[in-house]
């Protein structure tokens, strides 16, 4: 075996002296060109320049390609051989990015940054760049990825079920249009949270409601015992058809928002202040005092506006909790 070509101590010690200040770049091609010789060498039998009788081909030249890393992008000499080829196992075919940097223009992609910013982000890196297409085409091989979790197999029980729906601007036949977006969260009977399913459709009726539920269900969906989602009539429409039997209820954030959106403005953050004293209470019975209390105490000192509501609960057991504020409308007097 030939004697070692680099001295690592050496090397080290001349990349620290240099002014540039791009060692762990300049270290990362020296040594992917230390791992090529080594591999050029395994693969037709002998080392450069040595002459054996086991020596399966030649080395013929170089050949150049630059491979973008999250250092930077370096220019690598990959050798050739004849007969035959070799290609690195440190890189991949038709590919000039590493695998984390990869993962890094993935990333900013799903999180909604533009595939011009993602050029500007990749030349931060010290890259050469990156074409808009080349994102797209980045990003296509997250599609099976995102197609395999939504068609997953369910196992175990999810025994709550949130449900809740955005709509968002997506491009259908050359042409941008709202479309609505739904989601499925799950917890398990040991209080994990899971994602169960994302879909997108053109509006969030019945129709496309009950064929995600019956999607979910199909995959394996058991053992919900309450789905919590907001009141869109559809929605619940959809729940008592696939998941007959099962409880439901009112999402709070949901209530909240449209609570307020019928309070004027200056009262809106008193309002839900006494609100969550509401959701706050310990047991059903301290919520129903609660529920009763506020309204007598806010006309006992005179502080409520003019449009507060005057009328009594309608004394459900189910209603009693929100009355005072259920009942609120705009400007009532």
């Amino acid at each position: 075996m030939a004697k070692p070509r680099m001295d690592l101590t050496a090397f080290v010690g001349k990349l620290l002296e240099e002014q540039d200040g791009d060692v762990l770049r300049e270290g990362i091609r020296v040594l992917s060109q230390a791992l090529m010789e080594t591999e050029v060498a395994g693969l037709i039998g002998a080392e450069r320049h040595e002459r054996n009788g086991d020596r399966t081909a030649y080395r013929n030249g170089t050949r150049t390609r630059t491979w973008d890393t999250r250092m930077g992008t370096i220019e690598l000499a990959i050798p050739k051989v004849t007969p035959g080829t070799y290609f690195p196992s440190l890189l991949q075919p038709r590919r000039r990015a590493e695998h984390a940097l990869l993962a890094v223009v993935q990333e900013a992609y799903v999180h909604g940054v533009s595939t011009r910013k993602v050029d500007d982000l990749v030349k931060a890196l010290g890259l050469d760049g990156i074409s808009k297409s080349e994102v797209s085409r980045v990003c296509g091989a997250l599609d099976p990825v995102v197609a395999a979790f939504r068609t997953r197999a369910l196992t175990g029980e999810h025994r709550y079920l949130w449900l809740d729906a955005t709509y968002l601007k997506v491009r259908v036949d050359g042409r941008v249009i709202s479309q609505a977006t739904v989601v499925a969260i799950g917890i398990t009977s040991e209080g994990d949270r899971q994602v169960l399913g994302v879909d997108v459709g053109p509006s969030e009726d019945r129709a496309f409601w009950t064929a995600f539920l019956r999607g979910l269900v199909k995959r394996g969906l058991t053992g919900v015992r309450l789905v919590i989602s907001d009141a869109h009539e559809g929605l619940k429409q959809a729940i008592s058809t696939v998941l007959s039997g099962t409880a439901w209820q009112r999402c709070r954030v949901h209530f909240m928002r449209n609570l307020l959106a019928t309070v004027p403005q200056g009262a809106r953050e008193a309002i839900a202040a006494i609100v969550r004293t509401i959701f706050a209470q310990p047991d059903h019975a301290s919520t129903l005092a609660q529920s009763g209390k506020w309204p007598r105490d806010c006309a006992a000192r005179r502080t409520s506006p003019p449009w507060w509501p005057r009328t009594r609960s309608p004394g459900t057991a189910r209603d009693r909790a929100v009355f005072a504020v259920s009942r609120c409308r705009s400007r009532l007097a």
